[in-house]
């Protein structure tokens, strides 16, 4: 289905309410620590700029529970965002109200204005239909821009786009764009890598993919679970025990829809998950009982990279192990960079993944990473996430 965007309604002189996600991590000083999220919005930002627009922007940034909190003023992204646009950045002290009625009105065409954190209203993650319609006051045209938000039916998501005309930004309208082709239409042979810790977020995912993939790959804590449902031991390892019988479902279902499902074969396994742990490389016959399974092994890295290396398209969402420790990262990273080398329509779903293709320094060389985590994973689910269901169709 696709969706208006910015480039399909007339944007000049007109107050565009801009949702875009700026939760950004900040570091001990109160600066953006990272600020991918805010470059991402760039090119939506711009362009409105450039065609006149008053441009209204808004976002959460943390968690502060529907109040004010000090720690989560949108200052400091205000500050960086003006930085990166070259331009001045007016900041509103609320997102709601006259006084920031009044900033409005005392925009230029081309001029821009952050809202305060929209979280600080309890409305906003209610959906409340009264802070919705305070917000659309401000605009002319809503333009939701936050792909990592869309899965929320919050007030600044979907409850504005019930009085506003609604249309995506750029970012959003590459998500949906990347994702539905990933979906819809993916060149052959497809083939989906999933990991993470538990098998339980990504039931969905799997069970959603198993009908689209000529070949899933399995690896990260999840991989234990599948591992168990085929009779292995896994020491010590995470080990979802409720989920033992689901993974040995998905796996005949798999079978049965002639899908190739590969576990790992060896593993790097330690008896604690700390980068100081002793570690080994064994096979998955072999894992000691008070061992952990902590990365996919050298065979497993091969078997995997191999299967990518004939892929047309490939999707790929969470680690192969505990990345975030040295002797447990190589997995992980040797996936990313068999991505980058396979010439494939490659997609990375945001968090952990994302940040392990940019550990691997390999970023630029992926078609698409998603700036969200959750939303892409509902939108791999084939859930209609809210904040795209409320845009208007082209």
């Amino acid at each position: 289905m696709a969706k208006k965007t910015v480039r399909d309604v007339d944007v000049s002189g007109k107050r565009a309410l801009v949702r875009v996600d700026f939760n950004v991590p900040l570091d001990k000083k109160g600066e953006v620590a990272d600020d991918t999220r805010i470059r991402a919005a760039l090119p939506t930002i711009k362009y409105l700029m450039e065609h006149k627009a008053r441009v209204i922007l808004m976002s959460h940034l943390g968690r502060p529970k529907g109040a004010v909190d000090e720690r989560y003023r949108m200052d400091p992204v205000a500050r960086h965002l003006e930085k990166l646009l070259g331009a001045p950045v007016r900041k509103a002290d609320d997102c709601v109200g006259e006084e920031v009625q009044r900033a409005v009105q005392e925009l230029a065409e081309g001029q821009v204005l952050l809202l305060e954190n929209v979280r600080f209203h309890a409305g906003e993650t209610k959906n409340e239909e009264g802070f919705a319609r305070r917000l659309a006051e401000l605009g002319d045209i809503f333009v939701n821009d936050a792909f990592g938000a869309a899965h929320r039916a919050h007030a600044s998501t979907q409850g504005v786009a019930e009085f506003l005309p609604a249309v995506a930004g750029f970012l959003m309208e590459k998500e949906i764009n990347m994702l539905g082709q990933v979906l819809g239409s993916p060149a052959k042979p497809f083939v989906a890598i999933i990991g993470g810790a538990k098998i339980s977020d990504k039931i969905g995912v799997i069970d959603n993919l198993l009908d689209k993939v000529d070949a899933l790959l399995i690896g990260g804590g999840m991989a234990n679970t599948f591992l168990r449902a085929r009779g292995v031991n896994v020491g010590n390892s995470l080990l979802e025990a409720d989920k033992v019988e689901l993974a040995g479902k998905l796996m005949r279902k798999a079978k049965a829809g002639g899908v190739e499902l590969q576990l790992p074969v060896d593993a790097v396994v330690a008896p604690a998950a700390s980068p100081d742990a002793e570690h080994k490389v064994v096979g998955v016959q072999e894992i000691p009982p008070d061992g952990m399974v902590l990365d996919i092994g050298p065979q497993t890295v091969q078997n995997f990279t191999e299967r990518i290396k004939g892929a047309a398209t490939v999707v790929w969402n969470g680690p192969m192990g505990v990345f975030e420790m040295e002797p447990f990262a190589g997995g992980t990273l040797a996936v990313a960079k068999a991505l980058a080398e396979s010439g494939a329509v490659t997609v990375v779903g945001g968090g952990d993944s994302a940040a392990a293709v940019q550990k691997a320094g390999v970023a630029d060389q992926i078609t698409h990473i998603s700036t969200g985590g959750g939303a892409s994973l509902e939108f791999l689910e084939g859930k209609e996430l809210p904040g795209v269901a409320a845009l208007q169709d082209k």
